[in-house]
């Protein structure tokens, strides 16, 4: 008889709240499987471009990690942006290069680089997020923080709102991963 997979979710101990524990376990569980999927990529896969303006898979990696940082600096230790990331991840937004212009390719920073490059990025950026997050009580994630943009406009937002954005963020760029690893699969005659 084979055995169940155990599919449980586990706040981490070591939190204020119990809340933000579990977001940190849904942001290291889709860790666990980005990291998982993306495990013996080379750097030409890392770096593989659909067509001028598309991410790689590598730019993507490190977009995740780069905002992960910006949203816990912004909305967890309440910094005003701009500030720079560079301190966590030993690089900046232009390095990353998303987004690109229509005819952009990936930036010079990221070429070469091996998967071992930006698991480190994602891990150093959930390290700083920890460390940012195991402050936080019940009452701090419901305070309303207005953020002005560059544009003029505004949105307001509360740290409960930017941990499940981090959340959904990651899922949604681990589902790219996902796409171009099958779109160039199947462009080199793969199935």
């Amino acid at each position: 008889m084979a055995i169940p997979t155990r599919l449980v979710l586990e706040p981490p101990a070591g939190f204020s709240s119990r809340e933000v524990a579990l977001f940190v376990a849904q942001l290291d569980d889709q860790s666990r499987r980005l990291i998982e999927d993306t495990r013996g990529l080379s750097p030409d896969a890392l770096a593989w471009q659909p067509g001028p303006g598309l991410n790689t898979m590598g730019m993507l990696l490190a977009h995740v990690a780069y905002y992960e940082v910006f949203w816990s600096r912004f909305m967890l230790e309440g910094r005003t942006p701009p500030f720079e990331v560079r301190d966590v991840l030993g690089i900046d937004r232009e390095e990353v290069g998303t987004p690109l212009p229509a005819d952009g390719h990936p930036p010079a920073a990221l070429a070469g680089r091996d998967i071992a490059f930006f698991h480190d990025l994602l891990a150093r950026a959930r390290t700083h997020t920890v460390e940012a997050a195991r402050r936080f009580a019940d009452a701090d994630l419901g305070r309303e923080v207005t953020r002005q943009r560059p544009d003029g406009s505004s949105s307001v937002l509360t740290p409960r709102w930017a941990l499940y954005h981090m959340v959904e963020h990651e899922a949604g760029h681990y589902a790219q991963i996902q796409l171009l690893k099958h779109l160039q699969r199947t462009r080199a005659g793969g199935l």
